[in-house]
């Protein structure tokens, strides 16, 4: 199985309520992350991939060492697909990367500076951190993060980040930290289009 995510932001306690950018009821960090892990693990399997896709982890004012990130996301199940986001410095890509192992007989972390390209049901998906404008396209989306609690106002471009709005046009709600599945976000495409044709 194939997942998606961005915006973990580990350790940013900014982030915790209330603020308008991206509210995460959180008494403190410490449950913030270990509420991600958990959601993470319960649907994620040591054979399935997940493409995150970006800002792994922030602390604004005292930035996160790679070792500390990493003991955070080598609890996280499966191959982990990360897509560079604007708070991901090189340095901790070339520090997991230094702890990179087999896992299943293909390495447990892989990355990628600018996006990637999937595909699945009859639709092509471009996978970056911030999102990007299509035009006029035909089965092709983008899966994007990067604007947290906002959401852009087309159908082609979804957010999969973890405070993502479109996470509220699913019929029930995911826990916080969830990965979404490709049927998931097809769900959230729908959706989305009966949303905008409505204002429209």
């Amino acid at each position: 199985m194939i997942y998606y995510i961005s915006d973990t932001h580990f350790f940013h306690a900014q982030l915790l309520a209330p603020n308008d950018f991206a509210p995460r009821h959180f008494s403190d960090v410490a449950s913030m992350d270990e509420q991600m892990i958990t959601a993470w693990n319960a649907r994620v399997a040591d054979k399935d991939t997940v493409y995150h896709l970006g800002d792994i982890a922030l602390r604004p004012g005292n930035f996160p060492k790679p070792a500390e990130v990493y003991t955070l996301i080598k609890r996280l199940n499966g191959h982990i697909v990360f897509i560079k986001g604007n708070h991901d410095a090189r340095e901790l890509f070339k520090y997991i990367a230094q702890h990179n192992y087999d896992l299943n007989g293909q390495p447990k972390y892989q990355f990628e500076d600018v996006g990637a390209l999937i595909k699945f049901d009859h639709a092509q998906y471009y996978l970056t951190h911030y999102p990007l404008l299509l035009g006029i396209a035909t089965q092709i989306y983008n899966l994007h993060g990067h604007i947290h609690h906002n959401m852009m106002p087309t159908a082609l471009n979804i957010n999969v980040g973890v405070d993502a709005p479109e996470r509220e046009l699913l019929p029930a709600p995911l826990p916080f930290g969830t990965p979404l599945t490709g049927s998931e976000i097809e769900m959230i495409i729908q959706k989305k289009q009966q949303l905008l044709a409505q204002k429209n």
